[in-house]
């Protein structure tokens, strides 16, 4: 019989204990379809003595991480801590140092530091898999970089952070306020201990800046990333997106032009009949363009124990059958650094603004718009409050670039009461 393969467990939350309960129970299930017995040599978490419905008793234990990452009965690294920086990038590399495998979960540090990593794990022959860190169960990674490796990949998009779905669209089902459902998923336990990293778009952005890598044989480029959260995203917007057939989410769209790798995550209304106008909840869903392929949507679970833990275990399993693949699809000597470039194909834009109530508000605003090129497709004017009014613009097709200095004007106007809120119409 082989060898087995010995894993050492960074990190005992739930995507760990997840793990740990996959090899436990289907150990004859994983030897038969990995070729090779998998085994726990090791574990490591801050607390020893917190129930994590698993049995431990079975694994050395260590409390540094870097212990573990170093120790000679450990082939395989499973980084599950979390963090950009800190004890998971350092156990990483002693980790890589050492001569193991890394499978993690971390897109945040992969998003920061990925190319180093990559470099320092494919100069030693080692390899690095990150399934489980974009869109939990969904096998997105896998998808890029073998099934459509053959294509040039046109665009990449999806809705990425099921917390954030939740909270829209349960919004939209119960008409409450933003306020309400992020307390509500606050209160489920959605939201990351930072709740920006969710509804800032920070944790969706960094999945996307991993998957545009892959997609287009670039460094990871998250820093240029264009991030705007769906804070300012209010049951109003919902509602008339509802009334125009659309529905609001928050899309990452990374593709590359003749100016340069453009990616953003940002609130959008999509179709409410496509495939992501569709998605309802905590789902996750990744759209895929290929010259050769077409369209491929992928829709599963984000998040979660089972579904994290089976992403997690894939990569296991593959390297256990000896799979070797570099950590982006491609050499990290190769990936070229992007030229970056902020979005510039056109889309019609949803604006909502609340103006002052005085003759000629609303000539000022569309004055403002037409200086910049931009025409009308349709505008609404609401009931008064107050003193204020609110309006709604839908614009034709135009520029981000043109819409920004249109925005810029109307701040000159002095009819403003507040900041417009702008909503890319995206064509999925």
């Amino acid at each position: 019989m082989p060898d087995p393969l010995r894993l050492g467990i960074a990190g005992l939350g739930t995507v760990g204990a997840g793990v740990i309960k996959i090899v436990q129970r289907k150990a004859a299930m994983l030897q038969a379809r990995a070729g090779r017995p998998l085994s726990i040599s090791a574990v490591c978490a801050r607390n020893r003595d917190k129930d994590r419905g698993v049995r431990l008793d079975g694994y050395a234990w260590e409390d540094d991480p870097v212990a573990l990452a170093r120790r000679d009965d450990v082939d395989v690294f499973i980084e599950l801590m979390g963090g950009a920086d800190g004890p998971a990038k350092a156990a990483t590399e002693a980790a890589i140092a050492a001569g193991k495998d890394v499978v993690t979960a971390n897109k945040a540090m992969l998003a920061h530091h990925g190319q180093a990593l990559a470099l320092a794990a494919e100069e030693r022959g080692r390899v690095i898999r990150f399934e489980a860190a974009v869109a939990g169960g969904i096998p997105v990674v896998k998808a890029l970089t073998e099934g459509l490796a053959g294509n040039e990949i046109i665009r990449v998009m999806g809705v990425m952070n099921g917390t954030c779905n939740y909270i829209l669209t349960r919004m939209e089902a119960a008409g409450l306020p933003y306020g309400d459902v992020f307390d509500e998923a606050a209160a489920l336990g959605y939201l990351e201990a930072d709740p920006t990293l969710d509804v800032g778009g920070i944790d969706a952005g960094h999945k996307l800046a991993l998957l545009a890598s892959i997609a287009f044989g670039t460094e990871v480029a998250f820093d240029a990333m264009e991030l705007e959260g769906i804070e300012r995203i209010t049951i109003e917007d919902i509602k008339h997106a509802a009334d125009m057939g659309f529905r609001v989410k928050l899309l990452g769209v990374a593709q590359m032009t003749g100016r340069g790798l453009e990616q953003r995550m940002s609130p959008c209304l999509v179709p409410a009949a496509s495939p992501l106008g569709q998605l309802e909840n905590a789902t996750n869903m990744v759209v895929i363009e290929g010259d050769s392929v077409g369209q491929i949507v992928l829709r599963g679970a984000g998040a979660g124990e089972g579904p994290t833990a089976s992403a997690v275990m894939g990569d296991i399993i593959d390297i256990a059958r000896g799979t070797r693949l570099s950590t982006f699809g491609q050499p990290a000597a190769s990936l070229k650094k992007p030229k970056t470039a902020k979005a510039s194909v056109p889309a019609p834009y949803y604006l909502r603004m609340a103006l002052q109530d005085k003759p000629g508000a609303l000539a000022r605003i569309a004055a403002a718009l037409g200086d910049a090129g931009i025409s009308i497709d349709r505008m609404r004017q609401y009931g008064h409050e107050d003193v204020t009014a609110p309006v709604l613009i839908v614009t034709h097709r135009t520029s981000r670039s043109a819409l920004d200095e249109a925005m810029e004007g109307m701040e000159k106007t002095g009819v403003l009461t507040g900041r417009p809120v702008a909503i890319r119409i995206e064509d999925v």
